[in-house]
This record gives C-alpha cells, structure tokens and sequence, in this order.
C-alpha cells in the first residue's frame, strides 16, 4: 500500500484570522483515538470555538469538535473531549512565557494531514479591536475596487 504523501486540508478557522491579530504560528501533531483518524480523513471537523491552553507543562487543545464516526461502535469518542497536542519542550517553553502576557492566547487555524498524520496549526494570537476589524474589511474591500479597475482598464 503505498505511503500519503503531501498535505490534505481538513478544516480552516477563517474566523480566527479575522477576529485576532496572528504574531506567530506553530505545527503541532495530536493525540487521537482510532474513530476520530477514521472521521477526520472522512473530511469532518470544525475549529470554530476551539482554543489551546498549556496546563502542567502540555499543551491541550480545546473545544474542537471532531463528530463521532458513523460506523463506530461502543469505542467511539466525545465529539469535543480535549486532546493533547504535541510540540517540542522549547516550543511549549516559549508558548508559556508568550501567553503570560496580557492579551495572547492560542488558537487553532487549520487542521490537516501531512504525510499520513493528522496536525494541527495553531497561531499565537491577540485579539483585535471592532475598528481593527472595521478596518481590514475597508481595506479589503478597497483592494477588490482596485482590481476590477484594472480589469476594465486592460481590456
């Protein structure tokens, strides 16, 4: 059989990137059970209200949701139990002493498998402002004017 290779997108949290301000990002791989492999590479998983947080020198994430796998059986698993995510004791190190500032937290990105295993990106963040916001989507919105101009133009 052979071996996956590359990278397959499961879930995004576009919401996370609109709402904070991401300073840096990390890989982390995840401890799971069999059924939710099973229905992450089914392609099921929302990030929407999930978190990370460092409890006892780990880092967990929280409030995922991976839903139960149809065709399990008594062995299935909750859909938003925490799971321990796996990073390198520098990383957490330096992730502790970041979230001790006012303001950071960590949130999970996107979701994906590389080379047959599931990871996690999360992002070390900080959260906007309503006028932050109010101004990303007025600069955003100025940006596609910009673009049909310059497709009218060159025609």
């Amino acid at each position: 059989m052979p071996r996956e290779t590359g990278r397959k997108l499961i879930a995004q949290n576009k919401r996370a990137r609109h709402d904070f301000h991401i300073e840096d990002t990390y890989e982390a791989g995840l401890v799971l059970m069999g059924t939710e492999v099973k229905s992450l590479r089914a392609g099921r998983a929302s990030l929407a209200d999930g978190f990370a947080q460092v409890k006892d020198d780990e880092v967990w994430l929280m409030n995922v949701h991976i839903p139960e796998y149809h065709m399990g059986t008594w062995t299935n698993h909750a859909a938003r139990r925490p799971r321990k995510l796996l990073l390198h004791r520098k990383e957490i190190g330096k992730l502790v002493a970041k979230t001790k500032e006012s303001g950071l937290t960590l949130v999970p990105l996107s979701l994906y498998f590389k080379d047959g295993r599931a990871k996690v990106e999360i992002g070390l963040a900080r959260g906007k402002k309503t006028w932050d916001k109010r101004h990303d989507l007025a600069e955003k919105q100025a940006d596609r004017e910009m673009a049909r101009a310059l497709r009218h133009r060159n025609r």
